[in-house]
């Protein structure tokens, strides 16, 4: 799964690196600890705009939900497709949710010991973009976002099962493109990062605490040892 994750590229280089938009995005100060029911970046395809940064709410929800619905802030990919919560949006409102990186918990004997999971070099990207649904959430450009999730990678089943759906950088127009709509099709253009790119290391519990959002929460530790929280 993903609950928790670090973005402290500035928006304006995504936009310009990744999507050759030259246009004010709205920066923001980066962020150690984004936490679930929050405003997050994601990007998204509009219809008389191939590509849009948004602000959306983490945690999704369709338009037709009652307000006392849930919102889930992860969908498992192998479900997105065929559920009645999700398969709208599957077809037509995919987007991307960058990240430096994310954090996972893995259970030990004196408790959850969070790992810190991020790109082992910053070239040839800076950002990890994670698979994302979304849906209109109000007046304007306002929206909800989920992050996708399949099984993990073998390389990181030693910290949990899940992982977020991360694609690989080269696929990021077609996975917008609403256009796409068909199953296969989508499931075609999302091609995935390759996992070997990505290096985990153990991090302070402080990241346990939501109020917690510095730098130094990605340093790495030695978990054998006591630490501060």
């Amino acid at each position: 799964m993903c609950g928790r994750f670090a973005l402290y590229t500035p928006r304006s280089r995504i936009a310009t690196r990744y999507f050759d938009l030259q246009l004010p995005v709205g920066d923001v100060h980066a962020r150690y600890n984004l936490t679930p029911g929050t405003q997050i970046t994601s990007i998204l395809a509009m219809p008389d705009m191939p590509v849009s940064f948004a602000f959306s709410h983490w945690g999704f929800r369709p338009t037709w939900a009652r307000a006392d619905a849930p919102t889930p802030i992860n969908i498992r990919a192998e479900k997105a497709a065929t559920s009645p919560y999700f398969r709208s949006a599957f077809g037509r409102r995919r987007c991307l949710i960058p990240a430096n990186g994310w954090y996972e918990w893995r259970r030990t004997e004196t408790g959850k010991q969070p790992y810190y999971l991020t790109l082992k070099e910053p070239e040839p990207d800076e950002v990890v973009f994670f698979a994302g649904l979304w849906e209109p959430a109000g007046a304007g450009t306002e929206t909800r976002c989920a992050i996708l999730t399949e099984p993990v990678s073998p390389l990181f089943a030693f910290i949990h099962d899940r992982q977020p759906v991360m694609l690989d950088t080269e696929c990021r127009w077609q996975w917008l493109d609403p256009e796409r709509s068909d199953r296969e099709s989508i499931r075609q253009a999302a091609r995935r990062l390759d996992p070997h790119r990505i290096i985990a290391y153990p991090v302070s519990t402080r990241v346990n605490r939501s109020d917690n959002d510095d730098p130094g929460l990605l340093e790495p530790i030695d978990a054998s040892g006591p630490e501060e929280s």
